[in-house]
């Protein structure tokens, strides 16, 4: 989630009652019936503008949680944790993360964190080799470019066209 601290108007718990919803549907729509009632039951407790399910959004890790045991039998009841924006947004999350998820969201940020800094240590490499090369070295590589079977390119020429 993108939101920061002082963006969070309200933040509450719930545990969502599921089994009355979703044993009223077939059973090949019972996962999606519980994501939709988690949704109605959080726009109507969190007072969403209009009672809008599309400002209400879900975690994956609620959403993994839900469809863990498949479509046919999602949880009787689940514990969230529910948080509204100042625009209204409403973000849902597992309450009671595991322990071996929320070990792995952390390494998971942190192994995106070691490539972003190295990625941004290759890019100030190239940025640097780019500014010592020589004019007349730019000039080179510029004609090399053009040139196409040692002579100049005057029309351009769609790629589809050059492989027949």
């Amino acid at each position: 989630m993108a939101e920061e601290k002082s963006d969070i108007v309200l933040e509450r718990e719930y545990i969502i009652p599921l089994r009355r919803k979703c044993a009223k549907v077939p059973g090949y729509k019972r996962a999606n019936k519980a994501i939709k009632s988690i949704k109605e039951f959080l726009a109507r407790h969190m007072r969403a503008e209009g009672r809008d399910l599309r400002k209400v959004k879900i975690d994956k890790f609620l959403n993994h949680e839900i469809w863990f045991k498949g479509i046919k039998n999602p949880p009787a009841k689940i514990k969230v944790k529910a948080k509204k924006l100042k625009n209204g947004e409403i973000y849902v999350e597992l309450a009671e993360i595991p322990e071996k998820v929320r070990y792995d969201i952390e390494r998971e940020k942190k192994n995106i964190e070691a490539e972003t800094k190295a990625k941004g240590k290759v890019e100030e490499k190239k940025a640097e080799e780019k500014a010592e090369e020589k004019p007349e070295e730019k000039k080179e590589a510029e004609e090399k470019k053009d040139e196409v079977g040692g002579k100049k390119k005057d029309v351009i020429v769609h790629r589809m066209a050059l492989k027949k």
